[in-house]
């Protein structure tokens, strides 16, 4: 039988040449979702207010929670119809993509009225205070009341086209929306438009993500014949297997993402005290500093489907040319930026805002994070394998670490022995220790799979 085109991307495309179709999508709809992340913050910097900034930065853990409902369903079920796929299984992947869609569906529209019920408490949680919770509440009721379930969709829905291989059809549903969203940005924000501020930065966000879920929902209509992914209300199952193979890989992530909230929530509400001046420029830095980690995370999700095919189907030699392939990019990329922005980190805030004392903190917050940069490299290679393979408890175990046992405690002490100022190191001394371990469970992994080969390799000749 001749192979179809995923077939062939899967099995039999050169290294180079399978990572690029898959990854060079996903790293490109990653950096237009930072930019269109950065143009909120640009946008609303130009109006020169740190409070209508700072009401942007002080969300921002709320938006990132969103990333709890997208690893829970996008990353759970499409690491599963990757394998699935790599079994033949195609009832599988059919019955695991509603299960991912409407499982979607369902906790986007309850993190929405949750935390409009629980505003005012959360505000406070997030670190508003009565000069910032206007700003504040204005944002997230675009973002977030009318906003989650769109906003949740539109990744899972990426997560669930890449899983068959057509990255590049992912990456335009999201790039679709994000582009939207710089464009409209300007006119929702700035005095000359509809003067709306950060609420403005907000609408536009809202918008689109409409529009890329409507992309999804087209594209799915369109190759209905040519997909075994499928979001008919038929296909949906809370048949056991599928559970538990979804919430196997999608819970830890989930949790993975809760503790990123967590984390940025007390960076944040350390920051606060010092004034919205300060929220602003870790805002600021924040975002920026986000541009090359989702390069690098962008990269690890894209060969997400690659390593789980060839795992799944047996082929553990591709698999590990694949990671080794795409490590040495991610590594050399995040190092060459962490360079730039230690060396320049004045000329880089200086992008987003004019405020001589907002600039002043941005320089010392990015030259710390700066540091940080190429350890991520290989810290999110790891934990994109162990989702990939369906090694939910390491990945798991990763996000305990990097959170409880290292960021958070660094965060608390670093503030005590260098206050304010060292807050932008905690995430350095995480990654540095995380990178150690994950080379460790790597080597673990292939040492494992070796030995699997060589089991099978005796089983064929035996018969």
């Amino acid at each position: 039988m001749e192979k179809t085109q995923k077939e062939r991307l899967f099995e039999d495309y050169p290294i180079p040449k399978a990572v690029a179709s898959l990854a060079i999508p996903t790293v490109l709809s990653s950096l237009v979702m930072v930019l269109y992340n950065l143009a909120d913050t640009y946008f609303v910097g130009m109006l020169n207010d740190p409070v209508e900034n700072a009401g942007v930065a002080l969300a921002a853990p709320v938006l990132l929670a969103f990333n709890a409902v997208n690893n829970l369903f996008g990353v759970g079920s499409s690491s599963l119809m990757s394998r699935s796929l790599g079994c033949k299984d195609y009832e599988t992947v059919r019955r695991s993509s509603a299960f991912g869609f409407y499982g979607a569906l369902f906790f986007g529209i309850i993190f929405s009225i949750l935390c409009t019920v629980l505003k005012n408490p959360l505000l406070a949680l997030l670190g508003a205070d009565s000069t910032t919770f206007g700003a504040t509440n204005d944002y997230m009721f675009w973002t977030v009341t009318l906003g989650a379930a769109p906003a949740i969709l539109n990744v899972v829905l990426a997560y669930m086209v890449r899983s068959e291989g057509a990255s590049m059809h992912a990456s335009i549903g999201t790039m679709s929306g994000c582009i939207l969203n710089i464009i409209l940005d300007p006119f929702f924000v700035l005095p000359w438009g509809l003067d709306m501020g950060a609420a403005g930065a907000g609408c536009a966000t809202f918008i689109s993500n409409c529009v890329a879920c409507g992309y999804f929902f087209v594209l799915l209509a369109v190759r209905r014949k040519s997909t075994y992914i499928s979001i008919s209300p038929r296909k949906f199952t809370l048949e056991k297997r599928i559970a538990l193979s979804v919430f196997a890989v999608g819970i830890p992530a989930a949790i993975q993402n809760l503790l990123n909230v967590t984390g940025m929530t007390i960076l944040n509400n350390f920051t606060a005290a010092y004034g919205a001046s300060a929220i602003a420029a870790m805002g600021i830095t924040q975002k920026v500093n986000s541009v090359p980690t989702q390069v690098a995370m962008g990269l690890s999700q894209g060969i997400m489907p690659l390593v789980s095919y060839n795992y799944a189907s047996g082929n553990s030699k591709r698999m590990k040319k694949a990671i080794q392939f795409s490590m040495k990019i991610s590594l050399s990329f995040l190092v060459v930026v962490a360079v730039l922005f230690f060396i320049f980190p004045g000329m880089v805030t200086r992008l987003f805002i004019a405020d001589p004392e907002v600039i002043t903190y941005g320089e010392k917050f990015l030259r710390g994070f700066s540091l940080a940069m190429p350890f991520l490299a290989v810290d999110f290679m790891a934990v994109g394998i162990f989702q990939a393979v369906g090694m939910g408890k390491h990945a798991l175990a990763f996000a305990l670490l990097r959170k409880l046992a290292l960021e958070i405690p660094a965060l608390f002490l670093l503030n005590l022995l260098f206050p304010l100022y060292g807050l932008a190191y905690a995430q350095f001394v995480a990654e540095f220790v995380l990178a150690i371990a994950a080379v460790i469970q790597l080597k673990k992994l292939f040492e494992r799979l070796k030995k699997r080969d060589s089991a099978a390799e005796v089983e064929d000749t035996t018969d």
